[in-house]
């Protein structure tokens, strides 16, 4: 089955929860996950399929097979390097933003989870399994 990019249902969901989260549970909860952790959770659901989406109108893509392994993993080291590492300690950004290991952990989580979804959404036959009819 091809990747649905910017229709895939994870994206999707991801996009639904992000402003679920920036509109209504950090305006209801004082601090904890939903304020330091979740965005970190679902980055690399939400930005995956847009970067590839981008790559492949851009011909830098040559298939519309679901992510593979290095397509999440290059990110996610990238990412990590340049907004837990780099960035905390440039002069401008210093004052913006913290250096949180943990945002790591949780990067590569959603990278993990996005990884066995794409891969058991998008496997050869759930086509024809979604739209056979119930016996």
């Amino acid at each position: 089955m091809k990747f649905r990019y910017l229709r895939d249902p994870l994206f999707l969901a991801c996009l639904a929860l992000y402003f679920a989260n920036r509109w209504l549970m950090k305006p209801l909860l004082a601090g904890g996950f939903f304020h330091t952790h979740f965005n970190d959770l679902i980055c690399l659901p939400f930005w995956v399929p847009i970067m590839l989406f981008g790559m492949q109108k851009l011909g830098l893509r040559a298939d519309d097979r679901p992510p593979r392994s290095y397509e999440i993993l290059i990110p996610l080291v990238m990412w990590s390097a340049v907004f837990e590492l780099y960035l905390p300690q440039t002069p401008y950004f210093r004052q913006l933003m913290i250096a949180d290991p943990i945002d790591i952990i949780y990067y590569a989580l959603g990278g993990l989870g996005a990884a066995l979804f794409w891969e058991f959404h998008y496997r050869p036959g759930q086509e024809a399994a979604k739209s056979a009819p119930m016996e």
